[in-house]
């Protein structure tokens, strides 16, 4: 069971977890072990309520799928249960910041020394760019 909130968890059999052969530089053992796990996660066939569902489908993130399949790959550990632990840890982070709202936006002003400040310096600036012009002899 993947704990999501106190309420929420996903079974384990949803989450489909698969070892395969990690990327890159390895030594000796590259060839021959699969250390890395391909996590995929199915959306709609999922046990989540509905708002979670609609929250994760919404996403714009590279590891969603057309068809609402999220896809992990975790290869940063040489173990494969380290591996799996850090897949079913990014897949609860992924959950969780999905369903967490934005905290809104408070609209502010700047503070009246600001405003001063920034219309004395365009002021000054303005002076120096006419002094720039030409001279004229009278």
């Amino acid at each position: 069971m993947l704990q999501i909130s106190h309420t929420v968890t996903i079974p384990e059999n949803e989450i489909e977890m698969s070892a395969v052969r990690s990327q890159g530089a390895g030594g000796q053992n590259v060839n021959k072990v699969a250390t890395a796990i391909h996590l995929r996660f199915d959306i709609m066939a999922s046990s989540l309520p509905d708002r979670y569902k609609e929250r994760l489908l919404k996403l714009s993130d590279q590891r969603l799928t057309k068809e609402g399949v999220i896809v992990i790959k975790a290869q940063e550990h040489r173990s494969l249960e380290q591996n799996r632990e850090e897949a079913l840890q990014r897949l609860q982070e992924l959950i969780k910041s999905a369903i967490s709202l934005p905290k809104p936006r408070k609209k502010s002003k700047p503070t009246r020394a600001s405003q001063r400040k920034r219309l004395d310096s365009k002021t000054k600036r303005s002076q120096i760019k006419t002094m720039r012009g030409k001279v004229t002899d009278e």
